[in-house]
């Protein structure tokens, strides 16, 4: 197909099959997802029904497995491909009266990073965006003149170039909104090594919590390096 054109599949993200072979019939491959699918059902944690818990999580987890595992098998076949997760600045930071939104939105992270590594050798490259933007779903808790300012076009360029093959990072975090565009990273204290030869106890945490929580030496280990580095420092104190 020349040209640029747009096909629509009315399937729920749930079922994601669907959703993919109507792209692999009409496109004839797929080369990129961006999971974006998403509901609110906002209420305190106090209040929350099942169903309110149920139904986000259906559509923003099982829906990003359901269709992210239908497009999976063509990329790694055709050795490329490009996914990108949509988390929230929720997910990573909490939000008040948003247990389940922010919950479903948090694992978007363990996702594409865990993905990002299994799609390595492959190619596929696997990123993870918290945008700022004003939408129908938004609209009814932000206040008018930040969703004026937040325009879903101001996000896009952050996600188009991720999806660019000459994008050169993998399993990434990203914030973007109004201009604004950041990268988000995990770091980890220089933590302190309690003496395994004593007897370890929650008295000894409380007695060192403040080098517990000190990140004036923090790391910021690369996320294949994580396991490795804390076996090889546990080792060396054994």
């Amino acid at each position: 197909m020349v040209g640029e054109a747009a096909i629509a599949n009315y399937n729920s993200v749930t079922n994601g099959d669907k959703v993919v072979a109507t792209a692999i019939e009409s496109f004839g491959r797929v080369d990129i997802l961006v999971n974006n699918a998403g509901i609110l059902r906002d209420t305190t944690f106090a209040n929350m029904t099942k169903d309110q818990w149920n139904q986000v999580l259906d559509v923003h987890l099982q829906g990003t497995f359901a269709v992210t595992s239908a497009a999976w098998p063509h990329m790694r076949k055709q050795k490329y491909g490009r996914v990108i997760l949509i988390t929230s600045v929720n997910g990573l930071y909490g939000h008040y009266g948003q247990t389940n939104y922010s919950s479903v939105k948090a694992a978007m992270t363990g996702f594409g990073k865990s993905l990002a590594i299994e799609g390595a050798r492959l190619n596929i490259k696997v990123n993870i965006v918290a945008p700022g933007a004003g939408s129908k779903m938004t609209e009814t808790i932000l206040p008018s003149d930040i969703v004026a300012k937040w325009k879903p076009e101001y996000v896009a360029p952050t996600v188009v170039y991720l999806c660019h093959e000459s994008v050169p990072c993998s399993g990434k975090i990203f914030e973007s909104g109004g201009g604004f565009v950041a990268q988000v990273k995990y770091v980890r204290s220089a933590g302190v090594y309690l003496d395994l030869e004593k007897e370890t106890t929650p008295e000894a945490v409380q007695e060192n919590f403040h080098k517990v929580t000190d990140f004036s030496q923090a790391t910021d280990p690369e996320d294949d390096e994580v396991s490795p580095q804390l076996v090889q420092v546990l080792n060396s104190k054994l």
